[in-house]
């Protein structure tokens, strides 16, 4: 009998230590139950932050008084941080409230944070609030500031704030992989065959060196690739052709397609009807015709082909702002829809087009999928349903922002045409069976896991020049509208570029189950009262048992 009262002793001390250093939180255990592991973060996340091996802080603007909708934002941010320093110790987060901590605004965007004005209603009126919900990680000398607010269009507040804690885990997680890794990989632009203009392309250049080493490809040659240029190439991870107009030669698809069998990530933005609206401004009236780039078979080998004729969407269109009169000697202005400027807008789970605003195109043509085996062939933007293809060559007249088309073109839906796809998979050489492999040194049939990005639109990079100085990439300077073309090519290079499949975390659905608000009114007495009383109850019944239980077993 004293021995078994030794042992429970010593069980009930064990107990009793065990939930001792859980309450100091020295170990802790959670099981997630949520259908979609919201609460769990992904392997390629948990690699990233255990590479961290110097001490990382994780500045959180986003304390003080705000909206009460904003709350979930912050639990959010706060549970993930902490489940970032149980992964690795070296990274650490504080809340900071600039308003208390006296930071001024100017401070505040001189560190690229935007402030946000939000309506609140607080004792029965409405305030503007300014907030910066930003994190700001600084690691070494290093500094970056990432938004916590999704800016998308069209979105009401409770979407936002639901897609804002669906990116959250991307967000920080892909920032941190940049901010700390200690080699950067390197963009390539072809800079040979009438490309973009520089300060045309400037806008893209600037978004790709925030997060890569991008600078131009030269042909040594001055005239076209070569084998000579084989070494250069090989130094870049990914090759982007934006714009094309001059023909390329047999030996430069040679080159560009031993680029790709030997991993090579290319992103094209390929132009196939020559129409531009700086003519178009002036004289009113073009004449749109081909454009002869020499890649038909070339992209024909992808399972791609990229068809001459101007795509007009009369459903899903940019607003394009002309003079449509005078008054007292000024020049008035009017926004029209202009159809050859159809509008990307993300309708499919893809990493690379979710939570983005509407992609921008300007005289795009149509993408056929042909398919090729061991390619798979994502569409990445499509036009609507109410669209149809102008031949060329073709007049193309300003008047066509008014002039209906023909109502029996649209008495029933249209397919809806491709603008940009994603290919993904081993890629066999277009030139395997063919003489020219033979004169290529280390020539390669097949590649390993490999990416290409093709896009039939060359102006969806192109950014607005403004007295010799460019605008962010997707900025309007007439309409004041601003796409999503900066965002959907920075995704489009991480998705090329991603070693750590990260931009998997883009596709994380969260379920915002939220009350129902009328139902809350509705039956708030009959709760409240249910609150009170059901615990008084429940308290009241335990101790009556307790003393008939007492009772009886001492009678």
């Amino acid at each position: 009998m004293k021995l078994k009262m030794q042992k429970n002793t010593v069980l009930y001390i064990i107990a009793a230590v065990i939930l001792l250093l859980g309450a100091y939180g020295l170990f802790s255990f959670r099981l997630d139950l949520t259908e979609e592991k919201r609460y769990t973060l992904s392997e390629s996340s948990q690699e990233v932050l255990k590479s961290v091996d110097k001490p990382l802080m994780v500045e959180i603007y986003l304390e003080g008084d705000f909206p009460a909708s904003f709350r979930q934002l912050q639990n959010e941010t706060r549970f993930m941080l902490e489940e970032f320093r149980k992964i690795n110790p070296k990274i650490d987060y504080k809340f900071i409230d600039p308003i208390k901590t006296k930071i001024s605004q100017d401070t505040l965007m001189a560190m690229g944070l935007q402030p946000s004005v939000l309506p609140d209603m607080k004792d029965g009126e409405i305030r503007q609030i300014v907030m910066f919900p930003y994190a700001v990680l600084k690691y070494e000398t290093y500094g970056s500031s990432i938004p916590l607010i999704v800016n998308q269009a069209g979105l009401d507040p409770v979407e936002q704030l639901s897609k804002s804690i669906e990116g959250l885990e991307y967000s920080l997680i892909s920032n941190i992989k940049d901010i700390t890794r200690n080699s950067r990989k390197n963009v390539g632009i072809l800079i040979n065959q009438d490309e973009l203009r520089p300060e045309e392309f400037q806008g893209f250049m600037q978004m790709a060196l925030q997060n890569y080493n991008a600078g131009p490809i030269i042909p040594e040659s001055g005239t076209e690739l070569t084998v000579a240029d084989v070494p250069r190439l090989k130094q870049m991870d990914a090759l982007v052709i934006a714009k094309p107009r001059k023909p390329f030669t047999d030996g430069e698809k040679v080159v560009l397609d031993q680029y790709i069998m030997n991993g090579g990530k290319t992103l094209w933005m390929m132009d196939a009807v020559n129409a531009e609206m700086d003519t178009l401004y002036r004289s009113k009236k073009i004449m749109a015709y081909p454009i002869e780039t020499n890649m038909n078979d070339f992209f024909f080998n992808y399972g791609v082909r990229i068809n001459p004729g101007l795509v007009k969407d009369m459903k899903k269109s940019a607003l394009l702002r002309i003079v449509s009169g005078e008054v007292a000697g000024n020049p008035q202005y009017s926004s029209f829809l202009w159809p050859y400027f159809p509008l990307g807008i993300a309708e499919r789970n893809n990493p690379i087009t979710k939570n983005i605003n509407p992609v921008k195109f300007e005289f795009p043509t149509a993408i056929d999928t042909l398919g090729r085996p061991g390619i798979k062939t994502e569409v990445l933007f499509e036009s609507s349903e109410r669209t149809f293809v102008k031949p060329v060559p073709n007049y193309v007249s300003l008047s066509e922002i008014v002039s209906a088309d023909s109502v029996a073109a649209f008495e029933k839906p249209s397919t809806p045409k491709i603008f940009a796809v994603s290919l993904q998979g081993k890629f066999t050489s277009a030139y395997a069976n063919r003489i020219e492999s033979r004169s290529y040194p280390g020539f390669r049939k097949q590649s390993s896991e490999n990416k290409m990005i093709v896009i039939s639109d060359g102006d969806v990079g192109r950014n607005q020049v403004l007295k010799g100085k460019p605008l962010p990439l997707g900025e309007d300077l007439l309409t004041k509208q601003s796409y999503g073309n900066g965002q959907f090519l920075s995704n489009a290079l991480d998705f090329l570029l991603d070693d750590a499949n990260l931009m998997e975390l883009r596709n994380r659905n969260i379920e915002a189950r939220l009350l129902d608000r009328q139902r809350i009114d509705y039956d708030k007495s009959y709760w409240q009262w249910v609150n009170l009383l059901l615990p008084l109850v429940v308290i009241g019944s335990l101790g009556a048992l307790f003393f008939w239980f007492r009772k009886r077993r001492f009678s």
